[in-house]
């Protein structure tokens, strides 16, 4: 289960670098992040394949899409300076804390 949960990390930063790379490509305009882009994303899905060969496909995409949203407002936030207000700030903490019950407390997760 370790490997499944470790797989799943992988994918999630692996698709954080993808969605950085993506607004950095401009619209697909510039070859590098374009590139980047596309390796990422491909990278995530198979390193996402791995995970749910333990974790059952919801459980494992509400983590997916939780965490990356969080880490990928924190990237907005610094890299490309982009402003987070109270409510998103509050929405962040409830995603956050939604994957906490799912892990915590669901029957659904292994532990």
């Amino acid at each position: 289960m370790l490997t499944s949960y470790l797989a799943l990390g992988v994918a999630i930063v692996l698709e954080v670098i993808g969605t950085s790379a993506l607004q950095a490509s401009q619209q697909f305009t510039r070859p590098v992040p374009t590139t980047i882009t596309v390796v990422t994303y491909l990278s995530a899905f198979y390193f996402l394949s791995l995970a749910l060969k333990m974790i059952p496909v919801g459980i494992a995409y509400a983590i997916w899409s939780g965490v990356g949203i969080v880490l990928i407002s924190c990237v907005g936030l610094i890299l490309f300076k982009q402003k987070l207000d109270l409510p998103a700030i509050l929405g962040l903490a409830l995603i956050i804390a939604g994957v906490l019950v799912i892990n915590l407390f669901s029957q659904t997760v292994s532990h």
